[in-house]
């Protein structure tokens, strides 16, 4: 159990698309904000420099204030809480040594690393959708779909800090294969690149260069590929989210990441599944919201896990 920190705090979010960072103050306000699409071509080495450059600009930013710390939520899979990093989707990455380096760069600080989409519950439980709540699931679903679990009001870390990853929870045992080796993975289904593909192979676009927001941009407008691929990830979220709240009595279940931005595109079918399948009385109960946070949601958690370290911290 750690104490909380009543200093500003760097928040750092690393996923396959972006690579952010915040400073956010003891009340969960961001005082200063950069972003910058996560290179796709450059070597371990190469990545660091490009986010402390990031990192340096926000805090000047931010007027160089004195730092209680270091959040960070970063795309999985990683030891944690050592913090060695290997994010499927950022390949120059492998076994990176990030809470090392992010130490030796801020020494004397807490530098506290998460799973990026246990920092999205973290944040949407501390000053977002699930506020008040003691029961969260929340969701990224962007490059990759993960999760993180809130219960009775405190942050589950599981064996290996992986509890909540329902992006690896099967919705369909004969579907697609998934990076992790498995077959049917809701993150197979669910991914912004995995539906643009299938989306692609129904004859949507194809061999153009096209992302997620372009699907849902022609699904809006009555595409039927496009708007059957929307309902393919919804339906599949649906289901995943039965699944969990029947195991894990939820109360809410925030969705971030780019593809929630897609709205009742992704969220009627998400409903309509979740509801044909979530029978027993209690899982009836569950909301299901787009990240009250939104696109800020990991990194206002990043915070939380050294702002409110009591209730979001368990590892040192």
């Amino acid at each position: 159990m750690s104490t909380p920190v009543p200093a500003p705090v760097l928040a750092i979010d690393i996923g396959g698309t972006k690579l952010a960072a915040a400073v956010v103050e003891p009340g969960g306000r961001a005082v200063a904000y950069e972003r910058v699409p996560t290179p796709a071509d450059l070597d371990a080495e190469g990545l660091w420099r490009t986010l402390a450059s990031v990192l340096d600009k926000v805090v000047a930013e931010a007027g160089a204030p004195g730092l209680g710390g270091v959040g960070v939520g970063c795309g999985g899979p990683m030891t944690w809480p050592a913090a060695e990093v290997s994010p499927l989707n950022i390949p120059g990455w492998r076994a990176f040594p990030l809470r090392e380096r992010l130490r030796g760069r801020y020494p004397g600080l807490p530098v506290r690393v998460h799973n990026d989409a246990v920092c999205v519950a973290v944040g949407e439980h501390w000053r977002g959708a699930g506020r008040g709540r003691g029961n969260v699931l929340g969701m990224v679903v962007s490059t990759g779909v993960g999760g993180g679990l809130v219960l009775d009001g405190r942050l589950i870390d599981g064996a290996s800090g992986n509890a909540g990853h329902i992006g690896h929870v099967v919705v369909d045992p004969e579907g697609p294969p998934c990076k992790c080796g498995g077959r049917g993975c809701l993150e197979a289904i669910a991914r912004g690149p995995g539906l643009v593909a299938w989306a692609q192979e129904q004859g949507w676009r194809p061999g153009q260069p096209v992302t997620g927001v372009d699907l849902a941009t022609d699904a809006r407008r009555g595409h039927p590929v496009a708007a059957a691929a929307m309902r393919r990830a919804g339906r599949a979220l649906g289901i995943a989210i039965a699944s969990a709240t029947h195991l894990c009595d939820l109360e809410v279940a925030a969705i971030g990441g780019g593809l929630s931005q897609a709205g009742a595109l992704l969220f009627d079918p998400l409903e309509e599944a979740l509801r044909t399948h979530a029978r027993m009385h209690y899982a009836r109960q569950v909301s299901v919201v787009p990240a009250a946070l939104g696109q800020m949601s990991g990194l206002i958690g990043a915070a939380a896990l050294v702002i409110a370290g009591d209730r979001y911290w368990n590892a040192d």
